[in-house]
């Protein structure tokens, strides 16, 4: 289960449009300051919306971000699965030939 979130999503939507449609773009420590949130969080938040909207290249975007997420938990069970059936198999192969030894 995920961790709960620090910041409400409407306070980060709020931040970035505000530094978004700011012109000159307000320095953003003192924007964070101003809104009362980390000023890291605040220059993730920027950077996620600029990947997002196809502004920077070297980030993937939330809907990529989102489906690795949910590649690596289907991956995840695929493997648990295929242990199971491992060692499901391992045991009905003892059971089956009599000339095996048990240990």
């Amino acid at each position: 289960m995920a961790a709960p979130k620090k910041y409400p999503d409407e306070l980060r939507e709020r931040a970035v449009r505000l530094y978004r449609e700011s012109d000159p773009k307000p320095v953003i420590r003192q924007l964070a300051r101003q809104l009362g949130v980390h000023h890291e969080a605040l220059r993730n938040w920027i950077r996620q919306d600029e990947a997002d909207r196809g502004q920077r290249g070297d980030r993937p975007t939330s809907g990529e971000l989102e489906e690795l997420r949910r590649l690596r938990r289907e991956n995840a069970e695929l493997k648990r699965a295929n242990e199971i059936l491992k060692a499901a198999s391992a045991f009905f192969a003892s059971e089956l030939d009599p000339t095996r030894r048990r240990s």
